[in-house]
């Protein structure tokens, strides 16, 4: 079965996804609480009827996929519509339309002010509408709801067609709650259940009406939730109506309230930066979920709201000097994932990290792979990354001895099972038969070729790859040395050095003045020019002699189109602006090149990406970076073109600021030696003043005044709680 779809399903090896729903004029609203999301239209409505991406999501399944709202049998007019800025809640101000009564009396537009509130929580939605009338007379005035639930698979919904589904129940009201219901073929009883706080007028399987008679100056309305369970699991229960949504309220603001005390905050004298910089912080507050073993960023909303390793980890890698519990929080659930088998349905084989999750009736029927599936090449090494990165930021020795048995298996995957043909680099070639044909960070069935525009044969060894397998060695070696095993430390530090000596060899491209993307299974070069190459300076595989000729190529016109740098060089046979993998922009691509750049003493090309970012930031919707946008050349007074189908938000492009901000400044952390340095901290030019308070080392804090003067950049401590040290470099 192979639908021709457009993008990142998976079937028969190749990536896809519906195209025909989410258009770049009709940007989506969302929100996201927990294992429960909602995608709305602009209205605060599910209008697609299952056509479409919209809809509330929990743990993996559309528990709704219809709402309209309607005046009378009209839809309202939109007067204005917002996320608020923390993405806590969903406003929307609605008016009706001209309409007549019952009785024949003429309302026209703009009488009746309709305010839709509308926010999730744990597994329910709550809505409060208020109603108030500003006619010069008293107004008859119905509500209505239509609804409906498919409880789809997030696949099916991405355009995946079922051999055969389970049943759909009818519906059962109760005076003023509405059950729909699904029994799966998995045996789980999943049900959508439809509260108000008053009963209806009228109601149908489908429907609810309410009446209203409002005098002038009037306020009258309605409180909606909206509850998802599954007969496998137990779900707490919840206040009725108006006491239930602000239970549920004050336990959102409770955790927002949380979350910005643990984490670093930063401002600047520049409001669209800050603007750029709060939409970020917030959306990975919204994407971070609450595991057995920790919280996890979340990859992505609609099609990636779980758990993914790569993604976390590159997640966790870029927020770690603003909030390190993310990275112990994904440390700790990829370590309890990790394969212990061989099992290539699902390209697994023991010691590799977790590539993805997924819950939901497919992902138990195993009519999809990936309940647990395995298929990326480089979670393994940039595990290894992560866990050293987090040692060093928090000395927090215990928990790597916790997960040290882990460390040493990831490491055994790499020698024993991730170098497949024995010449010491580490490669990819797919076992399940509907797994992922490239297993990087570039997924795409297209996406890893030769200059000419033939396929690379697997296994593949990707330039990046190496890189992560180097840095991860060393890191592994820094926490051998932490736990007294100095024998290992030294052998993985000796082996990290012959990897570097033979990367060179053989991935080298003089006259392309880049790494090669990738060798094939015949050991021949991909001679492509790609961003890939620019992980390698993140990595620090790439020798010093090699490279400022690397960063030349890669902020060349060639790649770097002024918003950023593209995946792919325009000279490329393949390259293509509008592409996912083959000439668009990535944020987090963009991250581990800037933070790579600024490894090598080049922190100019850290901030010419992070300006080129900010003013796409301008232009973007919320002032969020999507997981990509199109390629396209910059032009002066215009915006970025977006993506049509890309994720918003995507926790990987949220932390991505952070990151480049890191790396313009040179901030390392050091928290054995309480130490935190800046090394020849630059500032880019619509930056004067950045302000970072509540910097942590242990229970330590400082707070901290960035200043660009100049040409230079002064570092003043504001406030410090604790004996850290500060150092600046120049």
């Amino acid at each position: 079965m192979e639908e021709k779809l457009d993008r990142a399903i998976t079937i028969k090896g190749q990536r896809y996804i519906l195209a025909s729903s989410l258009l770049a004029e009709e940007r989506l609203r969302v929100l996201k609480h927990q294992e429960t999301f909602g995608i709305f239209d602009r209205f605060g409505e599910i209008s697609t009827n299952g056509e479409g991406e919209e809809g509330i999501f929990f743990e993996g399944t559309r528990f709704l996929s219809r709402l309209d709202f309607l005046i009378g049998n009209f839809r309202p007019l939109l007067l204005n519509s917002n996320i608020r800025n923390d993405n806590q809640a969903f406003a929307v101000d609605l008016t009706n339309p001209d309409f007549r009564t019952d009785q024949g009396q003429q309302i026209p537009r703009g009488s009746v002010h309709i305010r839709r509130r509308i926010f999730v929580c744990d597994h329910a939605l709550f809505e409060k509408v208020e109603l108030k009338n500003f006619f010069s007379s008293r107004i008859p005035l119905t509500i209505k709801y239509n609804f409906d639930a498919d409880f789809a698979g997030i696949f099916e919904v991405r355009g995946y067609k079922r051999k055969k589904t389970g049943l759909i129940l009818p519906a059962r009201w109760d005076q003023n709650k509405i059950l729909l219901s699904y029994e799966g073929l998995d045996h789980v009883l999943r049900r959508t259940r439809i509260s108000f706080d008053h009963s209806p007028t009228d109601q149908g399987p489908g429907s609810a009406l309410f009446s209203f008679n409002l005098n002038r100056e009037e306020q009258s309305g309605l409180h909606l939730r909206i509850e998802f369970s599954s007969s496998d699991r137990t779900q707490n229960e919840m206040g009725e109506g108006e006491d239930g949504y602000k239970c549920c309220q004050h336990q959102i603001e409770t955790e927002l309230s949380q979350f910005r005390r643990s984490v670093c905050q930063i401002e600047s004298s520049n409001d669209q930066f800050n603007d750029w910089l709060n939409r970020s912080l917030s959306d990975l507050n919204m994407l971070m979920t609450t595991t057995p073993h920790g919280i996890y960023p979340y990859a992505g909303v609609p099609w990636f709201s779980t758990t993914f390793g790569r993604d976390g980890i590159i997640t966790a890698l870029q927020m770690l000097w603003i909030y390190p519990e993310v990275a112990k929080g994904v440390l700790c659930y990829l370590a309890h994932t990790q394969a212990n088998e061989l099992d290539p349905s699902r390209d697994s084989a023991p010691g590799k990290i977790l590539h993805e999750s997924r819950k939901g009736e497919m992902a138990t029927l195993k009519e999809i792979p990936f309940q647990q599936y395995y298929g990326s090449v480089d979670s393994t090494p940039l595990f290894l990354v992560l866990a050293g990165e987090y040692l060093r930021v928090t000395g927090d020795l215990q928990f790597i001895h916790s997960i040290w048995p882990q460390i040493r298996e990831s490491l055994g995957w790499i020698d024993n099972f991730g170098d497949l043909d024995g010449d010491g680099f580490v490669e990819y070639a797919r076992q399940s038969k509907d797994g992922l044909i490239h297993q990087g960070w570039k997924d795409s069935h297209d996406s890893i070729f030769h200059g000419d525009g033939s396929d690379a044969s697997s296994p593949v060894a990707l330039c990046e790859v190496q890189g992560y397998v180097y840095q991860g060695k060393l890191e592994a070696s820094f926490l051998a040395e932490a736990l007294g095993e100095r024998e290992l430390s030294q052998q993985l530090i000796e082996q990290a050095y012959g990897l570097k000596e033979n990367f060179h060899q053989k991935f080298w491209c003089e006259d392309l003045g880049t790494f090669a993307l990738a060798l094939d299974a015949n050991k021949a070069r991909c001679r492509v020019i790609a961003s890939n190459a620019g992980h390698c300076l993140f990595s620090g595989i790439v020798k010093p002699e090699y490279s400022e000729v690397l960063i030349q190529t890669l902020v060349s016109k060639k790649l770097f189109c002024g918003w950023g740098i593209r995946t792919l060089s325009q000279d490329e046979i393949r390259y293509n602006p509008m592409s996912y993998h083959n000439g668009s922009i990535w944020p987090h691509d963009n991250a581990l090149i800037a933070a790579g750049a600024a490894r090598y003493g080049r922190r100019d090309v850290a901030t010419q990406i992070l300006t080129g970012l900010f003013e796409a930031s301008r232009y973007l919707d919320l002032n969020r970076l999507p997981e990509l946008f199109c390629g396209f050349e910059q032009v002066r007074g215009e915006g970025p073109t977006l993506y049509p189908l890309s994720c918003a938000p995507q926790a990987w492009s949220a932390a991505a600021v952070f990151l480049i901000l890191q790396s313009c400044l040179g901030l390392t952390i050091d928290a054995n030696r309480r130490q935190i340095v800046f090394d020849r901290p630059s500032l880019p030019e619509f930056l004067k003043i950045l302000r970072i308070k509540n910097l942590r080392i242990h229970h330590m804090t400082v707070d901290l005044e960035i200043v660009r003067l100049g040409f230079d950049t002064g570092v003043n401590i504001l406030d410090r709680q604790g004996s850290i040290n500060v150092v600046v470099l120049k």
